[in-house]
């Protein structure tokens, strides 16, 4: 469970990027947080794993504050940046090793899990190669497993598909449902309507730092009228009309 209560972050500059979001993610569903570019989701995101501490409001895990009991909530969370920053130097094997060494987990039980993520998204034959040899595509998939790799019981997956080949991206979506029919959490940001559309339980739906929508699709086009997913979204954030507006004025 995620649970965010009136959370507000204000950058430098009195940049508001995220104005007084409240929402909760349950155990046992796939929750999707869409938005365009610059509205807030990699901000909202980075203050749930504890990157970034909120100017106010509260953020728990699980009932545990991360702002006031840090490493305990993030022992719980499985976390993939929005791009794959990894230590180049190593080998993929060793990362993953400092990764388990990091989460604490039993050197019998990491064994079986490595070889079995591995397996699952076809990294096998590169584990031993350096990771600066990677492609962004192979270090995308690195990074889910070390995600993985303790067995979290909350997922936070920011822009999670980009980059990986289709097999990757089957295998990612079924260990999604997977995860949450047994009764865990994931949270996850994209950008594909179509895999929002078919993969999530509910979806929350953020534009310039303010959440406007929370709830299933069905609920949505009730709400909205029948339209796709990306016609309902492009009339929740509205249009670029006044932005264009003004540059004609400028112009």
């Amino acid at each position: 469970m995620i649970k965010l209560t009136n959370v507000t972050k204000i950058y430098a500059k009195d940049t508001l990027a995220v104005d007084n979001l409240t929402l909760e993610v349950r155990d046992g569903e796939i929750f999707g947080f869409l938005g365009p570019n610059g509205a807030g989701k990699t901000t909202t995101i980075k203050m749930i794993v504890g990157l970034l501490k909120p100017t106010k409001g509260s953020i728990k895990i699980n009932n545990i504050d991360i702002n006031y009991e840090p490493e305990k909530a993030k022992k719980m969370i499985g976390y993939v940046a929005d791009e794959p920053l990894v230590m180049e130097k190593l080998r993929g094997i060793d990362y993953l090793k400092f990764i388990a060494d990091v989460f604490e987990v039993p050197y019998a039980s990491r064994m079986k899990r490595i070889k079995d993520l591995l397996e699952d998204f076809k990294l096998v034959n590169s584990i031993m190669d350096p990771v600066s040899t990677y492609s962004h595509g192979m270090k995308q998939k690195l990074m889910l497993i070390a995600a993985l790799l303790h067995e979290p019981d909350v997922w936070v997956l920011d822009e999670p598909i980009v980059g990986l080949d289709p097999e990757s991206s089957y295998i990612l979506k079924k260990l999604m449902r997977k995860h949450a029919n047994s009764g865990k959490t994931v949270f996850f940001s994209t950008h594909v309507m179509e895999i929002a559309e078919k993969l999530c339980d509910r979806i929350g739906i953020i534009d310039k730092g303010k959440l406007l929508y929370i709830g299933t699709i069905e609920e949505l086009r009730k709400l909205k009228g029948s339209e796709s997913l990306e016609e309902l979204f492009l009339e929740l954030t509205g249009s670029n009309l006044p932005q264009l507006e003004a540059l004609d004025k400028e112009l």
